[in-house]
């Protein structure tokens, strides 16, 4: 059904319909009451699309994030997409499986099709960032903070939730951490290690052992976090900590008698046996939910905003204890 087919229903022409249906201009109410009974008659439904076309629009957001293996970020398209819906939106999304030397070519596809940009977790360098943003298309950073940058952020304040860690395990009396670091080019990886830094000032030692954001690299890591005699052990997220748990329990570590384990994100895997994992909470729906809205604000009205961060809260379940008993429990093993 096209607008030929309304015009000839209602005995006008094709550009009155189009005039009508998108009250662009002034019609005769007798004509546009003819076409508006020929629509409702015919069932007649618009091509968004091709409206957003005619207007300069594509009608969709692009998204681009590092990792779709991950259970982070589905938590979060799942918001944008709603708040995309709601405003009419569709959302097409490129993965760019954490290879920073490709994303900028990704953002660049979906300029040419994308109404707005929302860029996840980039890892790209600043210089790649500020190139971006010079070409003035409609793009929201999240989770990543890049001052002085023209163009709107939002993110989960991780150097917070590393700090409550850092709070908790001091409690504990834990002094000696190994830190289990994530993607050498992620920003939130760096606030991570930013808080620990700040931790070591305060009298806890923290040693920072490269090993990535999966399972597997959870798993290859904990032996050597072992071997550095920390009584605790806080890994970059919840997928490296479920890594790490199945390998100290297959070498009969007890965890936490010997070693206390920290999550980052709570990403809920209860299939992995992580509901006892004590960790960090993420809000991803909010997260995904307020990015979408500024993003459609900056499209709409071109607002641009200060960096929102959003708080994280402590997680305390089964997985941390005090670092006396982790030293009664390996000197009872000796």
């Amino acid at each position: 059904m096209t607008i030929t087919d309304v015009g000839v229903a209602a005995r006008v022409s094709p550009s009155t319909v189009s005039r009508v249906l998108n009250g662009t201009a002034k019609v005769d109410p007798a004509l546009a009451d003819r076409v508006h009974q020929a629509v409702r008659e015919l069932g007649y439904r618009p091509n968004l699309a091709a409206q957003g076309l005619a207007r300069g629009e594509w009608g969709t957001i692009g998204v681009m994030l590092p990792d779709l293996a991950n259970p982070y970020f589905p938590d979060v398209l799942k918001a944008v997409t709603a708040v995309a819906r709601a405003n009419g939106r569709r959302v097409m999304v490129m993965e760019s499986d954490e290879d920073p030397t490709v994303e900028q070519d990704l953002v660049t596809e979906l300029m040419r099709c994308c109404d707005g940009l929302l860029l996840c977790s980039p890892r790209m360098d600043r210089a790649q960032l500020v190139d971006l943003v010079g070409h003035g298309h409609p793009m929201v950073l999240v989770n990543r903070i890049a001052p002085g940058l023209a163009a709107p952020s939002i993110s989960v304040d991780f150097y917070a939730g590393m700090t409550l860690i850092c709070g908790h395990l001091a409690q504990l009396g834990h002094r000696e951490v190994v830190y289990l670091s994530g993607p050498e080019a992620s920003w939130a990886n760096g606030e991570r290690v930013r808080a620990l830094n700040a931790a070591e000032a305060f009298g806890m030692k923290v040693t920072v052992l490269p090993c990535g954001s999966t399972t597997r690299d959870g798993n290859e890591a904990a032996p050597r976090a072992l071997e550095s005699g920390a009584t605790a052990i806080v890994t970059y997220n919840d997928l490296v900590a479920q890594g790490a748990l199945t390998r100290l329990r297959q070498q009969g570590v007890d965890v936490p008698k010997e070693v206390s384990v920290v999550g980052f994100d709570d990403l809920s895997l209860d299939w992995f046996g992580l509901a006892t994992l004590t960790t960090v909470s993420t809000p991803r729906d909010e997260l995904g939910r307020r990015a979408g809205e500024m993003l459609e604000l900056l499209m709409t009205e071109g607002h641009d905003t200060e960096p929102r961060y959003l708080p994280m809260a402590l997680l305390v379940r089964d997985t941390t204890g005090t670092v006396r008993t982790t030293a009664s429990a390996r000197g009872a093993q000796g």
